[in-house]
């Protein structure tokens, strides 16, 4: 009797090893994929007094180049192999990842028209006011297929880190969807020119707010962001001493 109750147990025993085995090989293969990064950052202050086309000109003004420069240097610095680097279609965007990529010259700059600034709905009636029907859920298609084909796990087993330039109401409305909170209070954050936001994106397709506007490479005297109303900042350069 006793040497019956010792197999059965030693056959349940043998059951619930293999079958910890194949769940552990099963997970194995998950944890075996690598992470995506990104870095969102937002363009360098432009000329907002600029009449023509946003695609043409409101090129970025000598404070944006330098804070382009920053963020740039920033980037070089960290000890990270990126693998992609890409902007919206958009001057002062393009312009901004063109100084990035001088530091990454082995990084093909690609463009998305899906990244342009827009103005996605909102709380705040007296932002919306201006903006028509048709406009807002153009934005909203634009901004949810961004976010499905940028904010998705590594394909492979390796690390991935991307650079997306692009614009303010754009970061902030793709950190509500990493959030899961209500995309209309996207406006409830205000973000630096030039910033860092970093997103992690994990092998399971769970996602990490790692940073969210992060100027900490822009002294505060060079320093433009949104919400405010920002004074006109000049370059100056001191004389040789």
């Amino acid at each position: 009797m006793k040497n019956g109750k010792f197999k059965l147990l030693l056959s349940l025993f043998t059951l619930v090893i293999i079958l910890a085995v194949e769940g552990y090989g099963q997970n194995s293969d998950i944890n075996e994929n690598g992470t995506r990064t990104i870095f969102l950052i937002r363009h360098g202050q432009y000329d907002e007094e600029d009449a023509r086309d946003e695609y043409v000109g409101k090129e970025l003004v000598p404070l944006g180049i330098a804070q382009a420069r920053l963020v740039a240097a920033r980037l070089k610095d960290m000890p990270l192999e990126f693998t992609s680097l890409i902007s919206s279609t958009m001057t002062r965007a393009r312009q901004t990842a063109m100084i990035i990529n001088q530091e990454f010259p082995e990084l093909e700059l690609k463009q998305s028209n899906l990244i342009c600034e827009c103005t996605p709905p909102s709380w705040r009636k007296d932002i919306m006011i201006g903006v028509d029907t048709t406009e807002k859920a153009k934005c909203v298609d634009n901004l949810e297929k961004a976010f499905k084909e940028f904010f998705t796990p590594s394909p492979d087993t390796n690390d991935r880190n991307d650079i997306i330039v692009c614009h303010g109401n754009v970061i902030r409305y793709f950190v509500t969807k990493v959030l899961k909170v209500d995309t209309m209070s996207w406006l409830q954050m205000s973000i630096t020119n030039c910033s860092l936001t970093i997103v992690s994106v994990m092998p399971d397709g769970t996602m990490k707010l790692d940073a969210f506007s992060d100027y900490g490479h822009i002294p505060e005297n060079m320093r433009t962001y949104t919400g405010v109303k920002n004074e006109l900042k000049e370059l100056k350069i001191l004389p040789d001493r």
